[in-house]
């Protein structure tokens, strides 16, 4: 089969084609056809050697697409069933063997397509809007890349939480789509310095919690835009790694920090099956709108990875083996 390995850590280009071995089934497990591989920052963390891992690395971890092949021990899912799966490596690709408790099944109405763009990057909305900080009506929230994939995700249930929602984006265009999603004000981070303009937009009060997946660039002046006994959720590290911080700044206004994961939003098979079950739901009835960016063939990986470092995406990438 064809899939995507890096050698070599470092730029794109790194990212190779190539042939390698179907993967062989083993015991709870399940072989799955990829038809759609969501692309993720954490991918490009990978590449460039930030999550330091043996070589070659596989690389992908989510995708959705037709089961070919179940283990003996595995009794609830079958080949011909539509599924879905994050969190384990090697999904661009077009064959990949995972763990039966990974993968949930895809409804009628929900497509491969539109499950391997909502899954991660909305579970990873869903327990930062309901989990890491609880909205509740009235609270006001600043979302960074509210034009990203887990942005607009994030944008949309806040808002059904009744939350007011202040996102930050980089073009007229992506303001728009934020708009679209339910940000009640959007910032240009480009044109005026966002924490001095949330001031602005709260008449000095600050947002109860700031959702940072921007990292290094951002998330210091984060703290501006806090109000007293604000939360500063930082969840992702688009722009790097933030330095290290001395904890004497959360004096400022008893603030709270957390640095939460996706890998412990879903630990349990019942919170798996709750989280993408909500997501589904919601996509099925219209209350969530998912929205894909481009489809790029598995071959053309380095191109997609590019078009989302170079912040050229609004909403989700898609790889299609």
């Amino acid at each position: 089969m064809k899939a995507v390995r890096v050698h070599t850590v470092g730029g794109p280009e790194a990212l190779v084609y190539e042939d390698v071995p179907d993967p062989k089934i083993e015991a709870a497990q399940v072989v799955i056809r990829i038809e759609a591989t969501g692309v993720n920052f954490a991918e490009v963390y990978a590449r460039r050697g930030s999550t330091p891992q043996p070589l070659p690395i596989a690389i992908g971890n989510e995708a959705a697409g037709t089961i070919v092949e179940v283990a003996q021990d595995v009794s609830d899912l079958k080949p011909g069933d539509r599924v879905a799966f994050y969190g384990t490596p090697g999904a661009y690709a077009e064959l990949i063997a995972v763990p039966a408790a990974r993968v949930v099944k895809l409804p009628d109405g929900i497509s491969t397509k539109l499950a391997a763009a909502s899954l991660l990057q909305g579970m990873t909305a869903h327990y930062l809007a309901i989990n890491t900080y609880p909205l509740q009506p009235g609270d006001i929230c600043l979302v960074h890349a509210a034009a990203g994939g887990v942005g607009l995700l994030l944008c949309q249930m806040a808002k059904q939480r009744g939350a007011r929602v202040i996102g930050t984006v980089s073009t007229d265009e992506k303001a728009n789509a934020a708009r679209e999603a339910g940000a009640e004000e959007v910032i240009l981070y480009t044109k005026v310095p966002f924490d001095e303009e949330v001031k602005r937009l709260t008449d000095g009060r600050g947002v109860d919690v700031v959702y940072d997946s921007v990292g290094k660039t951002t998330f210091l002046q984060g703290f501006n835009c806090l109000r007293p006994r604000g939360y500063m959720v930082l969840y992702g590290q688009s722009s790097g790694a933030i330095d290290p911080i001395d904890v004497g700044l959360l004096n400022r206004g008893s603030f709270f920090v957390t640095r939460p994961t996706l890998v412990h939003h879903g630990v349990e098979r019942k919170e798996l099956e709750w989280r993408s079950g909500e997501i589904f739901d919601w996509i099925a009835s219209d209350q969530l709108q998912v929205r894909i960016h481009s489809e790029f063939p598995l071959r053309d990986a380095a191109k997609a990875q590019a078009a989302l470092e170079q912040r050229e995406t609004i909403g989700k990438v898609l790889l299609i083996p």
